[in-house]
């Protein structure tokens, strides 16, 4: 997993703590300046969870799996549906859906994992694989794309990518970072000024046990990689080094998971599973509060978000300063 940097900071399980409660598979969150947090929920829409820890589900469709969301400036919210039924989805503040992206280039978008959007409002949708069914999680398969929406329409930008998870681009637009889950690798790609992206690059290889899944970015030029499974956070530094912040797993567990996805049967009832100690099966992070040091642990088991305080702030994001609404 790379070599750790001296001093590097170290997560005191002891010191987590939760907010939400009765949440359903809260995969993906953000977090506004507002102090309003929203997850992904697994009834098919998104819970906002106030300031003051009131909690309201926005929208619910059975037909959606809420995966990655997305918050736009007008409140409303693009939901990345993981169901095979597939599509992105648009969502409004009265909780009503309504198709926004169902097929491009002439292909059915299947299952979408996740939805970003940049800091000039253009839309990155990441595909994992066009596969449906319960054996998608394997070394051997990299049909994975990332489609952009900009001013221009959709059209697919990168393909064959393996296991297409969460993406980010730095605030300039220069990069577009997207992690590969069963590739266990974190890729870089340049975007040029038509939002075409140019030849990928491998920034960072993870070994085993480690699954990169959701993706941070701090005020310091940090990435956070967060993998699936074994409650792994990992700091990679912009010399490239890694810091493991945090690992909260049980050993034969992950011995299961890698004897599964080695015989090319690893599924969601193993991955899912919960064997630790605080952690949840965490796999997004996202920077929130007043200072931007407060990190939020999305979750594919856990009935709350775990939060902890970060040692550096994160990196404003695009839709920081959408709200209150």
């Amino acid at each position: 997993m790379g070599e750790s940097a001296p001093g590097s900071f170290r997560l005191d399980l002891n010191a987590v703590d939760f907010v939400g409660r009765d949440l359903q598979r809260p995969e993906c969150v953000l977090a506004t300046r507002s102090g309003d947090l929203y997850c992904s929920d697994k009834r098919g829409g998104v819970m906002n969870i106030a300031p003051d820890g009131t909690q309201r589900l926005i929208g619910e469709a059975p037909r959606i799996v809420a995966n990655g969301i997305a918050l736009r400036r007008d409140g409303s919210f693009l939901v990345a549906n993981l169901s095979d039924e597939g599509g992105v989805w648009s969502l409004d503040r009265e909780g009503r859906f309504a198709p926004f992206l169902l097929e491009v280039e002439g292909r059915r978008l299947p299952s979408v994992n996740f939805v970003w959007q940049d800091y000039q409002e253009r839309l990155w949708v990441c595909v994992a694989t066009p596969r449906a069914g319960d054996h998608q999680f394997r070394p051997d398969l990299a049909d994975g794309y990332i489609v952009l929406v900009d001013g221009k329409g959709a059209r697919v930008v990168a393909e064959n990518v393996h296991w297409t998870n969460e993406c980010r681009l730095d605030p300039e637009g220069r990069w577009l970072y997207q992690n590969e889950t069963f590739g266990r690798r974190l890729l870089r790609f340049p975007v040029k000024p038509d939002g075409s992206l140019g030849e990928r690059e491998v920034l960072a290889e993870f070994g085993e046990g480690l699954f990169p899944d959701g993706l941070a970015q701090d005020a310091e030029g940090g990435i956070w990689v967060i993998g699936v499974a074994t409650n792994t956070i990992v700091r990679l530094l912009p010399d490239g080094r890694q810091e493991q912040v945090a690992v909260d797993c049980d050993p034969a567990h992950v011995a299961r998971i890698e004897a599964a996805f080695a015989a090319k049967e690893l599924g969601r009832p193993l991955l899912y599973q919960v064997h630790s100690r605080v952690l949840p099966n965490v796999t997004s992070l996202a920077f929130g509060g007043e200072d931007l040091r407060t990190a939020y642990l999305g979750s594919v088991a856990g009935e709350r978000l775990a939060r902890f305080r970060s040692p550096v702030a994160g990196l404003k994001p695009p839709y920081w300063d959408y709200g209150p609404f």
